[in-house]
């Protein structure tokens, strides 16, 4: 973990904006501490335009049952049902196109992937989870895309999670590391396939989200 950067100059800190602190998690992953904290209200905000055209919703897995996270997305959509795991372009439950991504998704993005070390990333898919107390997500590869040699972004926005960063299998024993708002980890290359989840979710309070997490994930699907 890198201190914040500061100038020569006495006075020129009081301009330059603060580097954001920047956590290793291995070869092409990086946690960027308090990233997107500044921008928390405004991406809630495009988070209820893009719900209200494409709500929440809790998928079915192939196997048949539920998950405990709510899901929507903008751009190209993940979809879970009896069929299995896939990106379209249109909401099985509205019959319409996702919402796209929103230009302040964009920014935050491609600005986040390239201090991760990952240059020119367009995503055209953002996931967008809604944790509530007890919900959780099990260990998994992000393996649906075409493309693995495009990063992961991952911002995490409201209540506190613990973010589970496991191994190359699902048998390996995953670190916890507590994810607050505004915290972006940015994974490719060598950790492109490394498996992931959320610990279930305590119930505690944030003032923007009440006592939910979002967690906007953004991928390059086609």
């Amino acid at each position: 973990m890198t201190g914040r950067s500061r100038s020569a100059h006495p006075s020129a800190d009081l301009l330059a904006p603060l580097a954001p602190e920047r956590e290793s998690l291995g070869p092409g992953a990086t946690l960027l501490h308090g990233f997107a904290a500044g921008d928390a209200g405004g991406l809630v905000r495009d988070i209820e335009a893009i719900a209200a055209v494409s709500p929440f919703r809790r998928m079915q897995t192939p196997g048949g049952g539920r998950m405990s996270v709510a899901m929507t997305s903008c751009g190209f959509g993940w979809v879970t049902d009896r069929r299995g795991y896939r990106y379209d372009a249109i909401d099985p439950e509205t019959g319409r196109p996702w919402p796209p991504i929103p230009e302040s998704f964009l920014a935050l993005a491609r600005r986040a992937a390239d201090v991760g070390g990952f240059e020119a990333f367009t995503p055209d898919a953002c996931l967008i989870n809604r944790y509530e107390p007890s919900a959780k997500m099990g260990l998994h590869q992000d393996k649906d895309e075409r493309d693995f040699g495009q990063p992961i972004v991952s911002v995490s926005l409201g209540v506190p999670a613990v973010f589970l960063w496991g191994g190359a299998r699902r048998s390996d024993r995953p670190r916890k590391i507590e994810v607050a708002s505004g915290d972006v980890v940015v994974w490719g290359g060598a950790s492109r396939l490394i498996f992931h989840g959320v610990a279930p979710l305590a119930d505690r309070f944030d003032r923007v989200t009440g006592n939910a997490r979002f967690n906007l994930t953004f991928r390059r699907a086609r």
